[in-house]
C-alpha cells in the first residue's frame, strides 16, 4: 500500500534520509521508532509530502511520484497522492473555532465539496467510532488532550484514506489519555485499517504494529516483525536503543 523508494530529504546543509526505502503492506501497521533526529517524522511527512523529498520515489496505492534532483512538481501532481492520506498530528492542530463535528466535516465540506448533511452524517458516524459523540458540539478548548486526539483521529478518516499516518499521536498526552488514543488506534487496526507511525512509544509499537522499522541518523538499521524487532533484534545498534530507552523510561516497555 505504501512503497517509499531512496528518499533522500535535507535541509540546508542536514542530510535527514539518506536513501530510506521501506514498504507497508496493506492492512498492516508499520512502526517507525528511533531516537529523536532520526528521521522518522520527516520520513513520515515525506509519505504524504508535507516534505518534498530532493530524491526517491514515493508510492500510495496506485498514485506514485518520482522526484529527482533538480526536478519541479506541481501541487496538482501531489494531490492525488495527498488524497490517499490521513494525517493525524502530535498536538492536534483542531480548529479552535470549530467544534468536534465542525473539525471533522470541514475538509469533507471545503476540499472535497461534500453536501452539508452528508458531511454531518459522515463526521457522527466517525465521532460515533472514536467514542466522542457526546462532544460533538463542544469546543476543543474544553477537551482534554486524548478527546482532542480522538477527534482529530475521526477527522483523518473523514474523507475515507487508504492509509493513516500517525506523527507521535500519543507524546503529548499522560498515560491515561494516551491509553484512550492507544485503544482507538487498535481499534483501527483490527480492522484492516494501514497505518503507518512515527513513535518513541514502544507499548504503542508491540499493541498495534505488525512491523517496525528503527532508523538512526536517516538510515534503515533494522526492520521486520515487530516480535523480531523486539524480541530478538539483530543489529546491537537497535537492541542498544531498545535497552536504553526502556530503562529510563520503565512504563514504555513493550509487553
Amino acid at each position: 500500500m505504501i512503497s517509499l523508494t531512496d528518499i533522500h530529504k535535507s535541509f540546508g546543509d542536514n542530510h535527514v534520509l539518506k536513501g530510506v526505502s521501506i514498504v507497508v503492506p496493506e492492512g498492516g501497521v508499520t512502526a517507525l521508532i528511533g531516537a529523536s533526529g532520526s528521521g522518522k517524522s520527516t520520513l513520515l511527512r515525506c509519505a504524504n509530502l508535507l516534505e518534498i523529498p530532493q530524491s526517491g520515489e514515493v508510492r500510495i496505492d496506485d498514485a506514485v511520484i518520482e522526484f529527482t534532483p533538480g526536478g519541479k512538481v506541481g501541487r496538482k501532481d501531489l494531490l492525488p497522492l495527498r488524497r490517499k492520506t490521513g494525517m493525524v498530528f502530535q498536538n492536534f492542530q483542531l480548529f479552535p473555532h470549530l467544534t468536534a463535528l465542525e473539525n471533522v466535516m470541514e475538509g469533507l465540506l471545503v476540499v472535497l465539496n461534500w453536501p452539508q448533511e452528508q458531511a454531518r452524517q459522515r463526521a457522527l458516524e466517525l465521532l460515533d467510532k472514536v467514542g466522542m459523540t457526546a462532544k460533538a458540539d463542544a469546543w476543543p478548548s474544553s477537551l482534554s488532550g486524548g478527546q482532542q486526539q480522538r477527534v482529530a483521529i475521526a477527522r483523518a478518516l473523514a474523507p475515507a484514506p487508504k492509509v493513516l499516518l500517525c506523527d507521535e499521536p500519543t507524546s503529548a498526552l499522560d498515560p491515561q489519555l494516551a491509553g484512550e488514543v492507544v485503544e482507538v488506534l487498535s481499534q483501527l487496526a483490527r480492522e484492516g485499517t494501514t497505518m503507518l507511525m512515527a513513535t518513541h512509544d514502544l507499548r504503542l509499537a508491540a499493541k498495534i504494529a505488525t512491523n517496525v522499522v528503527f532508523l538512526q541518523d536517516g538510515e534503515v538499521v533494522e526492520a521486520g516483525p515487530v516480535r523480531q524487532v523486539f524480541g530478538a533484534p539483530k543489529d546491537e545498534r537497535t537492541k542498544r536503543f531498545i535497552t536504553t530507552l526502556t530503562a529510563q523510561h520503565p512504563d514504555l516497555s513493550p509487553q
